[in-house]
């Protein structure tokens, strides 16, 4: 049985189509990356993942039991890095993260640990909301890794990012070996780089699932792409 099952899932908003008729399977540790132009239904897959939505058709569920808004549980199993930050941008980076260890019953002596693995040991007591966007994702991923999540939900991760905040986050995430990692990006090459499984969607269907062991790369991946979704026709 794998560990986050996803059956049947549709999301409609009115009249138009988030996703529908996803299936998939992802097992712990594995690491997806989900590629698709805006309104291919990247950002609300994953927030159906992360419980922030519900399906209109069809369940998610995480080690056989289905996930839902109303099971606390499940939902402590899950991290999540979107867009926006949500920060405490009054509170310092070294508070964000006792806030969050307090609702998840962490030991504080954890936050020290998480800091240091963003790169952030030394910037502890500064506010967050003096924090160039950079290091505000770096501290909104030490905060969703703080418990230790089974299943980590990211949301754009690498927009914005210069070089050196890049490469922490990647060193970040590739840590995370028993952790469920699905991330939602623009960006072919990083999101390549990180993953060993990409899901292709197109108009809220996913049309491709492909291992990247067996792609040549960031481009072959577009080409594939084009492919599935234009007959190989680009801009068709």
């Amino acid at each position: 049985m794998s560990f986050l099952s996803v059956r049947g899932v549709s999301k409609y908003f009115g009249a138009l189509v988030g996703v529908t008729g996803v299936d998939l399977d992802i097992e712990r540790g594995r690491s997806v990356a989900l590629f698709g132009p805006n309104g291919s239904g990247k950002t609300t897959l994953l927030r159906l993942l992360a419980t922030l939505s519900r399906p209109s058709e069809g369940t998610i569920s995480i080690a056989g039991v289905e996930l839902s808004q109303d099971n606390p549980g499940l939902r402590s199993q899950i991290g999540v890095v979107s867009h926006d930050t949500y920060l405490y941008d009054d509170l310092t980076a070294r508070e964000n993260l006792q806030f969050h260890a307090r609702l998840h019953g962490v030991d504080p002596a954890a936050c020290e640990r998480a800091l240091e693995a963003v790169g952030l040991a030394d910037r502890g007591a500064d506010r967050a909301g003096e924090f160039s966007h950079g290091m505000a994702k770096r501290l909104a991923l030490a905060r969703a890794t703080l418990h230790d999540p089974d299943l980590l939900l990211l949301d754009e991760p690498f927009s914005g990012l210069d070089r050196d905040s890049l490469s922490r986050i990647d060193s970040r995430l590739r840590e995370m070996n028993d952790t469920a990692l699905v991330i939602a990006t623009h960006d072919i090459e990083s999101g390549f780089g990180l993953a060993d499984r990409v899901l292709l969607l197109s108009e809220g269907r996913l049309v491709g699932d492909v291992e990247t062991a067996d792609c040549a790369g960031p481009t072959d991946l577009e080409r594939r792409y084009d492919d599935l979704v234009h007959g190989g026709r680009s801009g068709g």
